[in-house]
């Protein structure tokens, strides 16, 4: 069956890493390295089961490459999941055992963070390898990829508000934010910097509550943000948001956010099309973070990062105009954008790096 999975899904490497000392339960997917080695974030979640773990590893690993080929990044895509309460189950042996599976790829695979993991995590993966990227600055790294991300998806809504009214006045519009996380937080930020009205929601009642005493916005009920008679949708948690259920409630007529896998299904990104919704593709919107990482592998530059950033905007809009000459969905051409770049670099043939992949300069390994 696994296997059968992944000839559909075009994988190159799935790895099952175990260690039952720490209690290490981890995934790695590596799904596509025509453009360079695999970089994609570690994600921690109580999967209820481990096909669950598996399903989500290789959707996301998929939805890496593509998202890396958008952005213009010589990397492939990759993810790594772990099965585990990243609340109570969190240890420096679970993530250095973790970090020496990610070493054992010899590069193939450069890790990141993803959802419920942090910089400090980072920095425990990084004791046991080189090929991890999102630690603190003071060995070389960008720390949390966060403010980045949220930076990337306000130039997507940006784009997003071009193409369907003609202005990027952000402050004009609502916005009803689903996910008040470590993205969603920053994201929210820049909104109201901008005047922007913001309706929020999240699992987390006391994060939903520091959107509202610190950032002036109004809160919704986790069911009630889909009703939200809004300007722009922002999913900003985890995927599926945009489904059978809720396309019917969903009043925007702009959805752009962060979140990855935002349509639960294909379908669903077609009949947006049928009734005249903006749908900005997750996966280029929300590339700020992995831009920023990437620069980790060649040397870190801050004034860098930020200009890379503003590309979201012009990837955005190219989608939009590959949708409207080609008449298909934004996913459709989104999809389209990437696969072209992987087929022409891949005729280039780019010769491979030698020993173990791409190198980190200014980097001290942990001790």
């Amino acid at each position: 069956m696994i296997f059968e999975t992944i000839a559909k899904t075009g994988h190159e490497e799935v790895v099952f890493c175990h260690n039952k000392d720490v209690g290490l339960k981890a995934i790695i997917a590596i799904h596509n390295t025509v453009l360079g080695p695999a970089l994609g974030g570690l994600r921690m979640w109580p999967y209820k089961t481990e096909q669950e773990a598996v399903n989500d590893v290789l959707r996301l690993s998929r939805g890496m490459t593509y998202k890396n080929a958008v952005a213009g990044l010589n990397l492939g895509g990759g993810k790594a999941v772990i099965i585990g309460d990243p609340a109570v189950d969190k240890s420096e042996g679970l993530f250095r055992a973790f970090g020496r599976f990610v070493n054992s790829l010899n590069g193939r695979y450069i890790t990141a963070e993803d959802v419920g993991i942090d910089v400090n995590d980072m920095e425990w993966v990084f004791r046991e390898t080189e090929f991890v990227t999102g630690v603190h600055q003071v060995h070389g790294g960008s720390g949390d990829p966060s403010p980045f991300t949220a930076y990337g998806t306000l130039q997507g809504v940006m784009a997003s508000l071009n193409y369907k009214h003609g202005n990027e006045d952000v402050g004009k519009y609502s916005f009803a934010v689903q996910g008040c996380g470590h993205v969603g937080s920053e994201y929210i930020k820049l909104l109201r910097e901008q005047g922007a009205k913001v309706f929020v929601t999240d699992i987390n009642k006391d994060a939903v509550q520091r959107c509202v005493d610190e950032l002036g916005c109004e809160a919704v009920g986790l069911d009630e943000i889909y009703d939200v008679d809004a300007d722009v949708y922002s999913p900003c948690a985890l995927g599926g948001t945009v489904n059978e259920d809720t396309i019917d409630r969903i009043k925007a007529p702009i959805i752009c956010g962060a979140a990855n896998n935002q349509l639960a299904t294909d379908e669903i990104g077609d009949e947006l099309k049928k009734r005249g919704v903006v749908y900005a593709p997750d996966y280029a919107v929300n590339a700020g973070g992995v831009m920023n990482v990437s620069l980790e592998i060649d040397g870190y530059n801050r004034e860098r990062a930020m200009r890379m950033m503003r590309t979201v905007y012009h990837n955005v809009s190219r989608i939009f105009e590959i949708a409207e000459r080609d008449d298909i969905a934004t996913y459709k051409a989104a999809d389209r954008m990437a696969e072209e770049r992987i087929a022409i670099i891949g005729k280039v043939k780019l010769p491979l790096m030698g020993n173990g992949g791409p190198r980190f300069q200014g980097r001290m390994r942990g001790q």
